[in-house]
């Protein structure tokens, strides 16, 4: 006997998958958008404006033309390298105060806070909530002639000290470059301790553990382990506290005298008082431009450009 079997009915095809919609891929650049825009607006519409700026010749009362006149670029840096080199000693050195001030303070409270870890992250950023005129001003006060920290420094015979290496002036503090530097170091320490709290609270506990094990010192595991970890937090603490700091006037006109001024002074008095907008704008180019390098530089060196 013969057994027949039916076929089976054909499978019907498989539709082919659908490309995906063009639309849902131009969502990412609909968000950016946005932010693009008012990088145009506000960043590179000015730094354009300022660059034009920069190479005209003329007069407030006569208008000004662009002529390509790149002696202003020269003729500023000339006149003014003073207070460039000024800016960047200045920010040199409340950068690094505010590196040995912020490291401890940071280090606390990743590891040895504890439950008052956020009461001290309020009081870092707490001077946030007053204006940054008025934390100025406030020096004033502190820094004044007869004031408890002239007296201190009296006492401590560390007037001697900073007199010798010029940074007051006799007995006075106000009006000297350790005024500005102090003022510098306390409106920007709190960019210096965010930073490198976060850093140091990303840092697996496992590995101090295991250097233990190992029978290293806290010193040799603080060397070995912490600081080359927190090395991200470092960098740009130093660069959010490096750039503003080179770059600021308040200080130096509330703090300082005549012979501290800063290149930011010299920029407002040129734009502002004299104004001289080429030289202004061409000031702010070098600034720009000497920055810029200078953070390039000390990123390669660092050896990290993971920032925080």
């Amino acid at each position: 006997m013969s057994t027949l079997t039916e076929a089976a009915p054909p499978e019907a095809d498989e539709p082919p998958a659908r490309p995906p919609r063009k639309r849902g891929r131009l969502v990412p650049y609909w968000l950016l958008l946005p932010g693009i825009l008012w990088l145009l607006v506000f960043f590179a519409l000015p730094l354009v404006y300022q660059a034009s700026t920069s190479v005209q010749t003329g007069s407030l009362e006569e208008g000004y033309k662009v002529t390509w006149h790149f002696a202003t670029y020269w003729d500023a840096l000339g006149d003014y390298w003073p207070q460039f080199l000024r800016s960047v000693l200045y920010a040199g050195a409340a950068t690094i105060l505010c590196l040995l001030l912020g490291y401890p303070l940071a280090y606390l409270i990743a590891f040895r806070a504890g439950r008052w870890r956020n009461l001290i992250l309020v009081l870092v950023i707490a001077p946030f909530f007053t204006s940054f005129l008025i934390r100025t001003l406030a020096w004033k006060t502190i820094l004044a002639d007869g004031g408890p920290v002239v007296g201190a420094l009296n006492n401590l015979h560390l007037l001697d000290v900073t007199n010798w290496l010029g940074a007051t002036d006799g007995d006075r503090v106000l009006a000297t470059p350790l005024a500005v530097v102090c003022g510098l170091t306390y409106n920007f320490l709190p960019f210096m301790i965010l930073p490198l709290y976060t850093s140091l609270e990303r840092i697996d506990g496992r590995l101090h553990e295991a250097a233990g094990d190992l029978y290293a010192r806290p010193s040799t595991t603080f060397r070995k382990v912490t600081f080359p970890l927190s090395m991200p937090g470092v960098v740009s603490g130093t660069l959010l506290t490096f750039i503003p700091a080179a770059g600021d006037y308040v200080n130096a006109d509330l703090l300082g005298s005549t012979d501290t001024r800063m290149v930011g002074n010299v920029i407002q008095t040129q734009f502002l008082r004299i104004l001289d907008y080429p030289t202004a704008a061409a000031l702010s180019f070098i600034l720009m431009a000497a920055i810029l390098l200078m953070v390039t530089f000390y990123i390669r060196k660092a050896g990290t450009e993971d920032l925080v």
